[in-house]
């Protein structure tokens, strides 16, 4: 199971922008091997407990909140905000901290983004830990934002549906745009809110109502609402399938690759990581049967322990 809770030893800021300045940690052990925790969302930051998943004593463990994220600044800015955008990030974070080659774990859109970054730059990678593999094709979209996980939460898909008005919602992300960038603060977060419900109350196999808490802290919400939708609309900034194009698998093949997927996970469905898995078959794919989406779910935190712990040595 995950490492008892620890504190970061160095804390720091990196300006990547005229706009946008970084915060990123460090914990563990100042000799380990660097690993570096791409979170969620995109928008989500990162979180005290994403330290646990590595051991103290072998990794030097690397939290970044990425753009617009967390502690990041400013919040929820969407200016100069893209998925190459972060690539650079990463790089310079890299650079900065003075690491050859590092392990990059990363969840949802973590995975994404740990592909992404891995099939630009897969010198500098050690090794992959991927967990609820999304890979932002219009499949996947359509699944979560507008039919499908709909039909598994009723409930949560009407409260979701809420702020949009009947006729704009045969487009759900794109109505939520013009919400989530309305000029009216109100309209905002009202949006805001929805949006990042929606996904709170999907991402476990048992609906957690702390998880679902979450929705209604706005600087949270706000950033999480806003950054995701932003990506969203613009596919990732990607064409459709990209990252599991065999051009870019082929960059990665070497790359020592575990993949932790949630069975009944409804927010980055099981299809995604079996696709991923078809087209890269080198890799290591754990089906949790008993999992939704949250990292925090004990079969799927397990897991990516027991990855971090393989592959500690490296």
């Amino acid at each position: 199971m995950p490492y008892p809770p620890i504190e970061p030893y160095f804390t720091g800021r990196l300006k990547v922008s005229d706009v946008h300045d970084l915060y990123y940690e460090i914990s563990g052990n100042k000799d380990g091997s660097p690993v570096i925790f791409l979170h969620g969302g995109p928008g989500g930051g990162t979180d005290k407990s994403d330290r646990s998943y590595f051991n103290p004593e072998k990794y030097k463990i690397i939290l970044l909140d990425q753009r617009g994220s967390g502690k990041s600044t400013p919040s929820a800015c969407l200016e100069d905000n893209t998925t190459w955008d972060l690539v650079k990030d990463i790089e310079k974070l890299r650079e900065e901290l003075k690491i050859e080659k590092w392990h990059v774990f990363g969840g949802s859109w973590g995975s994404t983004l740990s592909l992404v970054y891995a099939q630009s730059h897969p010198e500098r990678v050690k090794s992959l830990v991927l967990r609820g593999i999304f890979t932002l094709r219009q499949s996947e979209l359509r699944f979560f934002y507008q039919e499908g996980a709909s039909h598994i939460f009723p409930e949560a898909w009407d409260e979701y549906l809420a702020p949009i008005p009947e006729e704009e919602r045969h487009d759900m992300i794109l109505a939520y745009h013009a919400q989530l960038n309305s000029v009216d603060e109100e309209t905002r977060l009202t949006a805001a809110r929805a949006w990042s419900k929606w996904e709170m109350a999907t991402c476990k196999l048992y609906v957690d109502p702390e998880t679902v808490a979450r929705a209604g802290n706005d600087d949270f919400a706000n950033a999480f609402a806003r950054i995701e939708n932003h990506y969203f609309i613009n596919s990732g900034f990607m064409k459709d399938g990209q990252i599991l194009e065999k051009q870019a698998i082929d960059k990665i093949r070497h790359i020592p690759t575990i993949v932790v997927q949630g069975r009944y996970d409804v927010v980055c469905p099981a299809t995604t990581a079996y696709a991923l898995k078809k087209a890269f078959p080198e890799i290591e794919l754990h089906i949790v049967p008993d999992a939704g989406h949250s990292s925090r779910e004990p079969g799927i935190a397990k897991l990516l322990t027991e990855a971090t712990d393989k592959f500690a040595d490296l």
